[in-house]
């Protein structure tokens, strides 16, 4: 990658700075891309791509729940607003079918209550569109960071009550 942010256009307006980050190292989670517009998903898959963050996309709800594997690890970047399942519909679902991954709400909608609910179904963070590409890429590597100590305490916690 140059030493020049790169500018992704989303609908004529530039949505992400990018700017190159540390190597990928092998045991990188995955990211989850799930959104409906694919010009959006293409400048999130660039912008992962740019940080050596590997990443998976798809372009509803309903092909990420049947294409995911529940035993991958790694984070979703969550648009909430999308035709038949939304965002919000989707983390219901997860929760349902308890699938432990952290969610990255994304909307083009600012409003309290949209975010509000996000956060209330277990969003970690909640971005407006268009998005500070480093804000989104700090953002992914704390809750996977986080998400990792959290399991790795579940999991020492429960080998004692054993």
């Amino acid at each position: 990658p140059s030493s020049h942010p790169t500018k992704v256009g989303y609908r004529g307006r530039v949505v992400f700075r990018i700017r190159p980050t540390v190597v990928r190292s092998q045991d990188s989670p995955m990211v989850f891309i799930v959104d409906d517009e694919e010009s959006v998903r293409d400048g999130f898959c660039l912008l992962l791509q740019s940080a050596c963050l590997p990443h998976r996309a798809f372009h509803s709800a309903k092909q990420f729940l049947a294409e995911m594997d529940p035993q991958e690890e790694g984070c979703i970047l969550l648009d909430i607003t999308m035709p038949q399942m939304t965002g919000l519909e989707l983390q219901q679902e997860l929760k349902r079918r308890k699938f432990d991954l952290p969610v990255i709400a994304i909307s083009a909608r600012d409003d309290a209550n949209t975010s509000m609910l996000a956060e209330q179904l277990g969003a970690r963070f909640f971005f407006r569109k268009p998005v500070d590409g480093q804000a989104l890429i700090d953002a992914i590597r704390w809750v996977c960071r986080s998400h990792d100590r959290d399991a790795v305490t579940n999991a020492e916690t429960r080998e004692k009550n054993q």
